[in-house]
């Protein structure tokens, strides 16, 4: 079963960087979003020298129970494992949009934002939420963020009750014809001739973990590459030992475990104990 320290480690042992610009579209950022996608699917399924398309996709129906699309969260889930949402920035420190999406906490299988397959691509209730942020630069991967929703995100309550209450608000203007949407809403036939729809969607943004971890991990600009996945202490404890174990006896100068400690997203006064993973490559 694939996991995150798996990814982690089979990134470390192929280091690779370059992030493929994939063909067949005209939005160039999308394209590499597209490619910085396949190189995460590539990391869980340990893919990176499987050179053999075949080969490669019985491979990635070991790992994966689900793949998603550009408008439905989440990018990926693993079987009998975490959901897995990629996102890519330009710049280091830009901020990450997650469109109409909120940002997650955990993925619900009651989410009315996720599709029927999602739902049904295996029994489930709630899974981890893992975000994979990459920064790319001249189609070189700076950095790769790992990090759980849980250590990232608050609640999903804080977020549904925005949503909640700009949908009851534009309910309470008079002779509209709301309709609820999986979007924030829709109001339908403003004018006197009932032409003119407005459709109403949320563009949803959460800061960049380089600057929301800023006081425990450090963006260091001398470096080629730099790797970097953030879990609780009760989450690193979850993976299975032989996994654990792999990765302390891979620690060495280039290969970092920290303990932390990180602010309760729910509570910033309130601290969560963490392990915080570096892997970095020197210039």
């Amino acid at each position: 079963m694939a996991s995150l320290l798996t990814a982690f480690m089979n990134i470390a042992d192929y280091y690779q960087t370059e992030i493929t610009e994939v063909r067949g579209g005209n939005n160039r950022a999308n394209n590499m979003g597209e490619g910085l996608e396949a190189y995460i699917k590539d990391a869980f399924a340990g893919t990176f020298d499987v050179e053999d398309v075949q080969k490669r996709l019985l491979q990635y129906e070991k790992i994966f129970s689900y793949e998603g699309n550009k408008n439905n969260p989440p990018d990926l889930i693993l079987k009998n494992g975490d959901a897995v949402e990629v996102k890519k920035t330009e710049s280091k420190n830009s901020a990450i949009a997650l469109n109409s999406s909120f940002p997650k906490d955990k993925l619900y299988a009651n989410s009315p934002m996720i599709t029927k397959a999602c739902k049904k691509c295996e029994i489930w209730d709630e899974k981890d939420m893992l975000y994979a942020i990459g920064h790319i630069q001249k189609r070189r991967l700076k950095s790769l963020w790992f990090v759980y929703g849980d250590c990232f995100c608050a609640s999903h309550e804080v977020y549904e009750k925005i949503r909640t209450t700009i949908s009851e608000g534009i309910m309470t203007i008079p002779d509209v014809d709301f309709t609820d949407t999986r979007e924030l809403g829709k109001v339908k036939r403003i004018d006197p001739l009932g032409i003119t729809d407005l459709r109403i969607r949320g563009m949803w943004h959460i800061q960049n973990p380089n600057k929301v971890f800023e006081y425990i991990y450090q963006y260091d600009d001398m470096k080629v590459f730099q790797l970097i996945a953030l879990m609780t202490k009760k989450k690193f404890a979850s993976f299975r030992e032989e996994e654990r174990m792999m990765l302390l006896e891979s620690v060495n100068h280039n290969l970092e475990i920290k303990d932390v400690k990180i602010k309760n997203p729910d509570n910033p006064v309130q601290l969560i104990d963490a392990i915080l993973l570096i892997f970095k490559v020197n210039g």
